[in-house]
């Protein structure tokens, strides 16, 4: 059986069998992905989510043949939280539009090394990626070849050693969150990439995508999702 519950399998990557599953209907199927897991394949050869995903449905509903599974949007390898994928050739089109367009709420939880200049606050800058390096560069006007992020923080909890924002996520640029946090200070814990301090044990972030909300691709009804952040110590403090 699948787990929808982070303490069954700590930091572990997915597979059929530990996969948490947060919603699922005849287009859709919603997962909590955890630290490690690649949303798709890439050069590295690991078994990609989407992959797991397919392996999962075939072996629940003893499917013949190759599993239909699109792949709609994604989260960098260290971060966790919903990811969506289409189990139909109907819904992936009209997903891929709703995402390309800005048709989503994406909120995210960061917990980041250094308090934030405000308690909340919208930040636009423009970001170059740099292809070699796998990173982007954030800048306060447009330069050559930049595009414009814009994303809405807010200090949700100061812990002992770290603070808890919460981010509304309003465009969807490579390594947003990250880049546009460090631009301010606040490097998230556990991104060496971006200014953190040390990285974590499992050599993940402390980024997770919290809920996702959106109009069903056929149904046209709002649903929204939440996840569970991983279970770990300072993850568990944010509750």
């Amino acid at each position: 059986m699948n787990s929808n519950n982070p303490k069954d399998q700590k930091s572990s990557k997915s597979n059929p069998t530990n996969l948490q599953v947060l919603y699922e209907d005849n287009h859709l199927i919603v997962i909590n992905k955890r630290v490690g897991d690649i949303v798709q394949g890439d050069k590295t050869g690991d078994t990609p989510l989407s992959e797991v995903v397919k392996q999962y449905l075939k072996e629940k509903y003893n499917k013949p043949g190759n599993v239909y599974l699109g792949v709609v949007h994604r989260l960098d390898r260290p971060t966790s939280g919903i990811v969506l994928f289409a189990k139909t050739s109907k819904a992936l089109p009209r997903l891929n539009k709703l995402f390309s367009e800005g048709n989503t709420r994406k909120i995210y939880w960061a917990v980041v090394q250094n308090a934030p200049r405000d308690q909340q606050e919208t930040l636009t800058h423009w970001l170059v990626r740099n292809p070699k390096q796998n990173k982007s560069y954030a800048h306060d006007k447009e330069v050559p070849n930049s595009k414009k992020a814009v994303l809405e923080y807010r200090l949700l909890k100061k812990l002992d050693n770290y603070y808890l924002l919460e981010i509304d996520l309003k465009t969807g640029r490579h390594h947003q969150i990250r880049t546009q946090l460090a631009a301010i200070g606040c490097y998230i814990k556990g991104d060496l990439k971006y200014g953190a301090d040390r990285s974590n044990k499992d050599g993940g972030i402390h980024l997770h995508a919290r809920s996702l909300e959106l109009e069903h691709p056929v149904q046209k009804e709002i649903i929204s999702f939440e996840a569970p952040p991983p279970d770990d110590p300072v993850w568990n403090a944010c509750l």
